[in-house]
């Protein structure tokens, strides 16, 4: 079986960067050991996230990093036996934290966050998937007065980048969601960003898309990958495919991938939990809401509504410890009348971090033909189809829409 281009990894960036590619004319291989979108790309808030432009920094503050060393917080945990092995990681993450970094960070993200909605519009549309699409924006809600302050002025410094934003008074909040907690001290609504019912249906609604315009995905092992010749090729249930080019978008599997190939890149993951609830009686949910004292997300899907976790710091392959989701629920309970949880076991992921909170994205240097795009943290949902126009672009030989030097592979 030949084509041009092989992807390897299905999730939303691999399904993104395949229909991205295959627009430029060129045939594609989607190749993945599981079903598109089940993996990392299943659970998250399901959100497209125009306006989130800084992404989540490493504490810097010593009164911080001594409050989450007890391992108590909600929004971050850490298993012990994984420092060791995360340190490395960690310490780059902790530098590139700095003011100055983090402003770096936010600027080389820029070009593709500003795109990451329109990217993936034409392609939900193609896919008929606008049903799953709710232009509903997503709300941050505040208890504590100061800290409703402090984040109004920090949303009100979006307003140059053509973001709207709308600061909520109780009131206004409440005829918006008139379910939650009374008492709140305000919120902030970002109107930009859509959110989605199903994001693991809108993957399903990409793969259709991908094989309605003659794109084949097949089950095979990213691992038997081999140089051919001219050509590379790898091993699928469906045979041997061959093609020039390889794309490996494998999300938290990436860096272990690139690791056979001789490049060390220091990856991390940041694993994260979600479980579903049936509303309690008439309660109803309008918006996806972010609870900012607690830190975690609510969010209505069709399977329920959708709690979701902040990071837990351990070995991608260990077995889940959802103590965060334990210590949420009573708390999320009491901000939002959740009745009983519809799954038994919650569903666990890997998110794939970079320490300087950028994605890898670009040809690699010591093997023709093969390119890398993964390590988008919490945003990989969101730049799933702006990072495919970017590969796809540079694939192409044509002008890029972005200088993609921040991205590059040999950075670190």
């Amino acid at each position: 079986m030949d084509s041009d281009v092989i992807v390897l990894g299905a999730g939303i960036v691999g399904l993104g960067t395949a229909l991205q590619i295959q627009a430029k004319g060129r045939a594609v291989v989607l190749v993945d050991r599981g079903e598109p979108g089940a993996g990392t790309s299943f659970g998250n808030a399901g959100i497209i996230e125009r306006a989130s432009l800084y992404p989540y920094a490493f504490p810097r503050k010593l009164t911080d990093l001594i409050r989450y060393g007890f391992n108590r917080e909600r929004d971050a945990v850490y298993h012990w036996n994984a420092l060791p092995k995360a340190a490395p990681w960690l310490a780059r993450y902790w530098a590139a934290s700095s003011k100055s970094g983090h402003e770096r960070a936010m600027r080389a993200a820029l070009p593709l966050i500003e795109k990451s909605l329109s990217e993936h519009e034409p392609l939900i549309a193609a896919a008929g998937a606008g049903h799953l699409v709710r232009r509903t924006g997503w709300i941050k809600a505040h208890r504590d007065p100061r800290a409703f302050a402090d984040a109004v002025s920090d949303a009100k410094k979006l307003a140059p980048y053509g973001l709207t934003v709308e600061i909520l008074d109780p009131r206004a909040l409440e005829a918006l969601e008139p379910h939650l907690a009374p008492g709140l001290a305000g919120a902030i609504h970002f109107k930009d960003p859509v959110a989605l019912n199903d994001p693991q249906e809108l993957s399903t609604a990409y793969r259709r898309l991908f094989e309605m315009r003659g794109g084949r995905f097949v089950h095979g092992d990213a691992n038997t990958l081999v140089r051919d010749g001219a050509s590379w090729s790898v091993t699928t249930e469906a045979g041997v495919v061959k093609a020039e080019k390889v794309v490996v978008t494998l999300g938290p599997w990436g860096a272990d991938f690139a690791a056979t190939l001789g490049y060390k890149l220091p990856m991390g993951v940041k694993r994260g939990y979600h479980a579903h609830y049936k509303p309690a009686g008439n309660a109803v949910l309008n918006h996806t809401v972010f609870d900012a004292h607690s830190k975690y997300v609510l969010a209505p899907m069709l399977k329920g509504i959708r709690l979701t976790t902040g990071a837990e710091f351990a070995l991608r392959d260990s077995p889940p410890t959802p103590v965060q989701l334990t210590r949420l629920e009573p708390e999320a309970r009491a901000f939002f009348p959740l009745g009983e949880r519809i799954e038994k076991e919650p569903w666990m992921g890997a998110r794939p971090c970079t320490p300087d909170m950028v994605p890898v994205i670009g040809p690699a240097p010591r093997h023709k033909g093969l390119w890398f795009a993964f390590g988008h943290a919490h945003h990989g949902l969101t730049l799933g189809a702006v990072t495919g126009r970017l590969v796809a672009e540079m694939i192409a030989g044509e002008d890029t829409f972005c200088d993609p030097t921040p991205y590059r592979v040999d950075r670190f």
